[in-house]
């Protein structure tokens, strides 16, 4: 695949503040291990935002990206070079750990929608990680997959405010508006949220953005049942409605991604 360089304001550029000496060791360990088995992957969470929106924190862990059919490769890869690693919820996250520090592997979200597919590496930003040459998530994509936390013990609102803030004007809306297909009421409800928080700033959302957005949502149609969409934003906020109101959980097939099986192994409500 190749790699485009994403253009930004040179003045967002930065790293989490940085963990002790072993722990990024192991983080740059493994990602040279990955890379030398010609295992392709992407880094996400702490490290993009602070490269793409200038905001330096405390990050606890490495967050990587992969295809979801290199999910048992990547996972030998890392426990052959002497790592331990773990299943966490096998269609979504596993980990590698080395002492009291991790690696969380990504192929999806938690709600089955944002699967890692070629496009997040044909839009990847080059970037070195604690010196070592590697390449991050593309904006559009860390937003997309930010988009839709929104639960009681953390909401990613101002992640997504700050992503559109940085890079909003050089943002492709046209792919990430295709990512919130079905789902245009989350983007619009970030978007909105984001005018609010910046009104000075409106114009780093194209016009035509909007508009595309309120075309889906006005055509949208009538489900022939009770459905609450409510845990794709919200994996502990909607119990008492799948349990006692009658609605049908919106992530379950054939309305979602997501078998029962996959939904009962997530934390409820």
């Amino acid at each position: 695949m190749t790699t485009q360089t994403i253009e930004h304001n040179a003045e967002h550029h930065a790293e989490p503040i940085a963990p002790d000496r072993k722990t990024r060791d192991f983080y740059v360990e493994a990602l040279q291990t990955l890379d030398q088995n010609h295992l392709e992957y992407l880094v996400g969470g702490g490290y993009a935002m602070a490269y793409y929106t200038g905001i330096a924190r405390n990050t606890k862990d490495l967050d990587i990206f992969i295809r979801p059919g290199d999910r048992d490769r990547c996972l030998k890869i890392l426990s052959d070079a002497g790592y331990k690693t773990e299943f966490f919820y096998p269609f979504w996250i596993s980990k590698a750990l080395e002492g009291d520090a991790f690696i969380d592997i990504l192929y999806n979200s938690g709600n089955g929608i944002a699967v890692v597919d070629d496009e997040w590496f044909e839009h990847a930003a080059p970037v070195e990680v604690h010196g070592y040459p590697t390449r991050l998530v593309p904006p559009e994509e860390q937003l997309w997959s930010k988009g839709f936390v929104q639960d009681r013990d953390r909401f990613d609102g101002a992640d997504v405010n700050h992503l559109i803030y940085a890079c909003g004007r050089t943002m492709d809306w046209d792919r990430l508006l295709r990512r919130f297909e079905g789902h245009e009421r989350v983007l619009m409800a970030h978007l909105l949220l984001f005018g609010y928080a910046y009104p000075t700033e409106r114009d780093r959302i194209p016009a035509s953005a909007i508009a595309r957005l309120e075309s889906a949502i006005r055509s949208e149609p009538e489900p022939a049942e009770k459905l609450c969409r409510g845990p794709f934003i919200a994996q502990k906020g909607y119990g008492t409605a799948l349990r006692e109101w009658g609605y049908t959980d919106g992530r379950l097939k054939p309305h979602g991604p997501l078998a029962p099986h996959e939904v009962a192994q997530l934390p409820q409500p």
